[in-house]
């Protein structure tokens, strides 16, 4: 199809499906003013990456992050925000999902334990059981294209590319069950039940290892809080020892007065919440209490498209009082075990004396 123009004229010709129109003087008047709008009001730092030029210095690379764009310069605003809670000496909430005791991380949560850099933990069953298990024998680096039929046959659990062999559960279970049977006699004693919280403290004080967050969490006497503690082999181990214990009971409404009691009178509050689920609702909602967080920092993949809690932005947090409206806050998508290593280096690990 050919389209003429002549004598100035707009013409046109017809293809079968529709007109194309040949564009004139008033039409390109028309394109140059949509297309060439001019800026304005636009302000802030030029976008740049590091400059591989000048060698390599990763310090200079993690800087250069806040210039870098998408999530990079996400994650170098959330180093931002912990060390101006850090600076502010703000009550800080750590939550983090089982997941990320199952990989590395472990050692980080263990750290920021023993140095007193955070002071309050929430988590989920297994951020707490896969504490202790990691005491009683080693998990194993595997392959997330493993065949599940084959890891069933030999007893290995996968989480991810992570291999957990069923043994550990067994010593686990070995050294749970007289620990039950010690908060049970407590409870028969005094009339007095266990939370989650206590059971976290027991294990910690019974295992005895400076590799474990429960054990400095115990030493250090901070609360580590689990509002799902039935959700793992935690809630397997008790519900095989209330089989023949009818009257054991774990008082959850205990912790949930514990935990709120945290946010009151607090001058600064800041939350540090890795993955998302019940650790993250449970902090956040804490902080409500006190009309919201002054820092708050995200890393977590979850979309906020189906109303979930999970997805959820620090904007909507806002909106139920749970992070003020003045508050400093992020979410960095991505894996928090490459993200988190970043974070700790550039803010909780700064300057770190060892007073234990």
């Amino acid at each position: 199809m050919f389209i003429i123009k002549a004598a100035g004229k707009e013409e046109s010709e017809g293809n079968g499906t529709g007109f194309f129109r040949i564009m004139d003087g008033k039409n390109e008047r028309i394109a140059r003013k949509n297309l060439f709008k001019e800026s304005r009001g636009i302000k802030g730092k030029s976008v740049a990456g590091y400059d591989f030029n000048h060698g390599v210095n990763y310090k200079n690379i993690l800087e250069s992050f806040s210039t870098t764009g998408y999530q990079a310069t996400n994650l170098s605003k959330a180093i931002e925000i912990t060390k101006k809670m850090i600076a502010d000496k703000a009550f800080i909430y750590l939550g983090y999902t089982s997941n990320m005791v199952s990989s590395g991380l472990r050692e980080l949560f263990r750290y920021l334990v023993e140095h007193k850099k955070v002071n309050v933990v929430v988590t989920t069953a297994g951020g707490i059981e896969e504490d202790i298990i990691k005491c009683l024998g080693t998990f194993i680096i595997g392959d997330f294209r493993a065949s599940g039929a084959e890891l069933r046959k030999k007893g290995i659990n996968r989480i991810g590319n992570i291999f957990v062999p069923n043994s550990r559960y067994i010593k686990f279970e070995q050294f749970f069950q007289p620990i039950l049977e010690g908060l049970y006699a407590e409870q028969k004693k005094t009339g007095k039940p266990c939370s989650p919280s206590d059971i976290a403290w027991a294990l910690g004080k019974k295992i005895n290892n400076r590799q474990s967050i429960c054990y400095w969490a115990w030493k250090n006497k901070l609360r580590i809080f689990c509002p799902a503690i039935t959700d793992g082999a935690i809630g397997d181990n008790i519900y095989l020892f209330k089989s023949g214990h009818e009257d054991f009971i774990v008082d959850i409404a205990e912790d949930a007065k514990r935990m709120n009691d945290t946010s009151f009178g607090l001058k600064k509050s800041g939350v540090v919440i890795l993955g998302s689920g019940v650790a993250k609702h449970h902090i956040l909602n804490t902080n409500m209490l006190r009309n919201g967080a002054d820092y708050s920092v995200y890393i977590n993949n979850a979309q906020e498209f189906d109303g979930s809690d999970a997805g959820a932005l620090p904007e909507e947090a806002v909106s139920w009082g749970k992070i003020t409206p003045s508050a400093m806050s992020v979410k960095v998508f991505g894996d928090a075990t490459i993200l988190f290593p970043l974070l700790v280096a550039e803010s909780f690990a700064k300057k770190t004396k060892n007073k234990n």
